[in-house]
């Protein structure tokens, strides 16, 4: 059988595998959604699917060259699949770097889009929590949530430690200090680039701020499904705060620790602890289980025709 075959059925695979080992959450939140306003769950798929199109116009937004719409949009799509199996977002930019190679772009140009799309998306997230922070500072209750000041300090030591190995590391290899400096160099140059063009710099900003905001979106209408008892604005608020905190575990696709972090963001908002794992295991299942195995079969289809 040959290699690429083989390649294509990898994704399927382990997805069957991935939802046998997660089979009882699977159905608990199916239930769940058994019970729910079918007006409210189609609103979430709505929001889900529109998250795909800003995703993949931020990513147009990263690059000079005018990509492929279609490809563009199954790429972001097959990249949920292949994200849920690796930590800390390897899957999708593995995906996106061999799309763009196949679009003929250089791998220093690649790296440097697959950077500034990863940085955008954060600011993004992270504008919108401190829009909503500021419009609501109250609807969080904290107490009893963050962590005492020894966790505290022993976070901060870690993080100190972290950097400091990175220093000595660049310090002591003069290659990697070159290989940096030459990233920079070209990452700097077509951010400047696109800035120069409005169309990019818009897709890119708007691309990053709507894929976030249409995930709260999914949330808030998940919630309104099962009657969660709390206003709407607030959901979003702790959909981002929870997913800003959660973004520095390199969990695959975030399993566990988004799920944990939404939960407790949910309480956090005023929601019963019952309700709130209700709402995160609905959630999930609409935005990641369900579309997993159709994005696993694109992800093969794409290998399989060298898309990716």
């Amino acid at each position: 059988m040959p290699w690429r075959t083989i390649a294509c059925l990898v994704p399927a695979l382990a997805v069957g595998g991935w939802a046998a080992g997660h089979r009882s959450l699977l159905v608990a939140g199916g239930h769940d959604l058994l019970a729910a306003d079918r007006f409210w769950l189609l609103g979430a798929l709505a929001a889900t699917a529109l998250g795909w199109v800003a995703m993949a116009t931020a990513r147009q937004g990263t690059v000079l060259e005018p990509l492929p719409a279609g490809r563009l949009l199954a790429t972001q799509f097959a990249a949920t699949a292949a994200n849920q199996l690796t930590p800390a977002g390897i899957g999708a930019g593995a995906v996106n770097l061999r799309f763009l190679r196949g679009c003929g772009l250089p791998l220093d140009r690649t790296s440097a889009a697959l950077a500034l799309y990863s940085l955008a998306e954060s600011l993004g997230r992270v504008t919108l929590l401190a829009a909503l922070l500021l419009a609501f500072p109250h609807a969080l209750r904290l107490d009893g949530l963050i962590p005492d000041a020894a966790a505290l300090l022993f976070a901060g030591a870690a993080v100190a430690v972290a950097l400091c190995a990175a220093a000595l590391v660049l310090v002591a290899v003069r290659s990697l200090r070159r290989l940096i400096r030459s990233f920079l160099a070209t990452a700097l140059t077509d951010i400047r680039s696109l800035h120069m063009r409005p169309g990019r710099a818009v897709a890119l900003w708007g691309g990053s701020l709507a894929f976030p905001a249409f995930q709260a979106v999914g949330l808030m209408a998940v919630g309104q499904a099962i009657g969660l008892p709390v206003p709407a604005l607030h959901v979003a608020l702790a959909y981002l705060a929870a997913t800003c905190l959660a973004a520095g575990i390199p969990a695959p696709g975030g399993i566990g620790s988004v799920d944990a972090a939404l939960a407790i963001a949910l309480v956090a908002a005023g929601a019963p602890a019952a309700a709130a794992t209700s709402a995160v295991l609905g959630y999930r299942i609409i935005t990641v289980w369900l579309p997993l195995l159709p994005a696993a079969l694109t992800l093969g289809a794409l290998v399989r025709r060298k898309v990716v």
